[in-house]
Parts: structure tokens; sequence; C-alpha cells
């Protein structure tokens, strides 16, 4: 089938959509079918096969750019390429267009719910201004729109219904590629960080922002080293609050134990998680947390706040620990984990088991059933053959 993907995060911009994008696009088209990308266009990127670009502009929020739902070439692309389906990934700019387009053409508009917007009103450049209940009402009356919403853990799905969707709800998380963490060196992350190979290493991987809820863990690590000599945390990523946090860390005479990577390329990041020994996470906003199915891809045993989809993600007590945003109960709980061997390799194990669930080529398929569901029967849709 041929299906047409609107969004207004793409590449280059970095985040959980575009990720959820390229792993799905990239499975569906194993699968033998073709995928067209409609996103907005940045300055200096190169043209790619499949992918249209509407012009844009400059957001208020560094490296993020607003596409305009206009241009010229639309209405001869989609006569030369028409869809089976289209699923968006925005209920604004580009989502917009794309239920427009949907609705124009006569297929089956699908649309994944991401991000709890009322929760970053204050980070995502379009919702700047908007009050809580107005981005609540915008993006429900969005859903019952669509012919399916789909959802990354099932209790979003739970949340938006109580919202007050009513259009159908599946959940279907973004898959990881199971693969990247055969082959990986585990020596990498703390020779590259000058530690000794006994010191053990607190990971989170993530955007480096407020809603991350980074300074918890900080909090928690200055409980774990009063205790502990020579354990480590290292934050992978980049955000906003890089430099504050930089800062705290120095405060609290930690920067030599709180390690700031900033952002890894790829192999460079399998082999961080392949190193460190419990992967910690803070966040309360989360729709799903994919940088946990990674975590336990790699085998690290999970201690995380449970809060939204995050609880969806770990198995509390079998691959990892879920627990309030209490800091003394998770120092204490973390604690435990570095002073049982024995227990980190049984989480460890069940975690690599439990990553399965999260194979990209399983989420792919089902994500075809689901649009086979709401293709009528006798339409014929148009397989591309590799």
């Amino acid at each position: 089938m041929r299906i047409g993907i609107f969004s207004d995060s793409y590449k280059p911009y970095v985040g959980g959509v575009v990720r959820s994008i390229e792993t799905f696009s990239k499975e569906l088209k194993k699968l033998g079918h073709e995928v067209y990308i409609f996103a907005p266009n940045y300055p200096g990127i190169p043209d790619e096969k499949d992918v249209f670009r509407f012009p844009s502009i400059p957001s208020t929020y560094k490296g993020f750019y607003l596409g305009l739902p206009f241009s010229r070439r639309l209405n001869d692309f989609l006569a030369s390429h028409p869809l089976d389906i289209v699923h968006v990934h925005s209920p604004f700019i580009l989502g917009r267009l794309g239920a427009r387009v949907a609705k124009r053409l006569g297929v089956p508009l699908v649309f994944t719910y991401h991000t709890l917007y009322d929760q970053y009103t204050h980070y995502v450049p379009f919702l700047r201004g908007l009050s809580k209940e107005i981005t609540r009402k915008v993006a429900v009356d969005f859903c019952n729109r669509c012919d399916l919403v789909i959802t990354p853990t099932e209790i979003i799905g739970k949340h938006i219904q109580g919202m007050g969707v009513k259009t159908n709800i599946r959940w279907l998380p973004t898959g990881i590629d199971l693969t990247e963490f055969n082959n990986n060196d585990r020596t990498w992350l703390k020779l590259s960080l000058g530690l000794e190979p006994d010191a053990p290493v607190l990971l989170y991987v993530g955007r480096i922002a407020k809603e991350k809820n980074i300074t918890f863990l900080i909090d928690v690590f200055t409980l774990i080293v009063r205790e502990h000599s020579k354990v480590n945390l290292v934050l992978v990523g980049e955000g906003p609050e890089s430099k504050n946090l930089k800062k705290y860390a120095a405060e609290l005479q930690l920067a030599d134990r709180i390690h700031f990577t900033g952002k890894l390329l790829r192999p460079a990041l399998v082999n961080a998680y392949c190193g460190a020994d419990i992967f910690v996470f803070g966040s309360v906003t989360e729709t799903q947390g994919i940088v946990i199915a990674e975590a336990k891809a790699a085998g690290l045993p999970v201690v995380a706040v449970n809060a939204f989809g995050v609880s969806n993600m770990v198995a509390d007590g079998e691959d990892g620990y879920l627990l309030e945003m209490d800091a003394q109960a998770f120092a204490r709980q973390i604690l435990n984990l570095l002073g049982d061997h024995d227990l980190r390799q049984r989480l460890s194990k069940k975690a690599l088991e439990n990553a399965r669930h999260f194979s990209a080529q399983l989420c792919a398929e089902k994500l075809v059933d689901y649009y086979r569901e709401l293709i009528p029967k006798d339409t014929t849709v148009r397989q591309h053959v590799q």
C-alpha cells in the first residue's frame, strides 16, 4: 500500500516523533510498502527520496522549523503518488493538512498521539500562549476526526479516552532494531570517561530539559554517593537545561561524578547503553519512553518513576522497578541493586527477554494490520514490489 505520513517534526530535528517515523518507515518499506513523508523543509537539507518538503519558517525554539501548509507542487505529487492511507503525527499544522488530504482523497486517517500536549505547552513552539484546557480540547477534537488513534502505550490510550476521545484507539509502541545491540563494545563508555572498570554507572538518555525531571535524578544521586564511593551518573543528550544542570552538579561538588556527554552518534549511544549498569529515568510526562526499551535491549535493569507511559514499559520487580517520586526510596532501590550482583543479573536477563516485545519488525507488522482493518475489503491497495 501507499502510506502518506504528515508530521510537523522530521529530520534533521531530533526527537521521539522523528525516531518513530524513521523506524516505522524503514520497516514498512522492508515489508514491501511505499512510504511518503510530508514534512517541513530545513535550510541546507539535501533532497531525500520520497520526502516532500514544505516551505518553512524558524520557530522560537532553537532548531525547530514550522512547515507552512501549502505548496504548488502538492496536488501534482498526490496525483502521481495516490495514497491508500494517511497517517499523521501531529494534531497541528501539517497534521491538519494531512487530515484535509485524507478527506479529499477519501482514504482513512490515522493519528499517533505521541505527546501529552497539555503538559508541553511551554515547550512545543506552536502551543506557547495556549492554556492547557484549550490545548486538550484541540487535541481531543482532532482525535475525533480520525478513523483510528494510536497511542504508544495502553495507559495513554485510557488517559485520552478519559479526556473525551471517542474514536477507536489502539496502542502500539515505537519499535527498536534489536540487532543494533548484538555487536557492541561494553568497555567504551567507561574508557571514554576515564572511569575504572569496576566503577558502576547509572545512565540516563534523553533530552536535557525540565520536563525530563533530571534535577530529581541528581538529587537522588547525591544520596547514593554518600554510601557508594565509586558510582557515577552519566547523562546522555542535549537540551535547554544542560547549562543549568552542569552548574547544579558543580554546586553540589559532584562535577567529577556527573558526566554530561552531549548528543552521541548512534553507534556510541548503543555502546553507552551496553557499558552502563543501571538505567534511571525520572520523567513523569512520557507517552512511551523508547529509551527504556533500548536500555532493556542492552540488558539494563531500569529504575523509573511510575508515571503515564513509563508504567507500561517496565515490568515492576521483573526487569526493573517503578517507584513514586521519592528521592529516598529511589536511592535505596538503586543502592540495593548496586549491592546485589545476582539480583542485577536476574533483572538483566529478564530485560533482554522483554525487549523482544519491542521488535521494530513486529511493531510494523501490527501497524499494517491496523491499516488493513480500515481499508474496505473491495479496495485494491498498491503493493510495491522490491
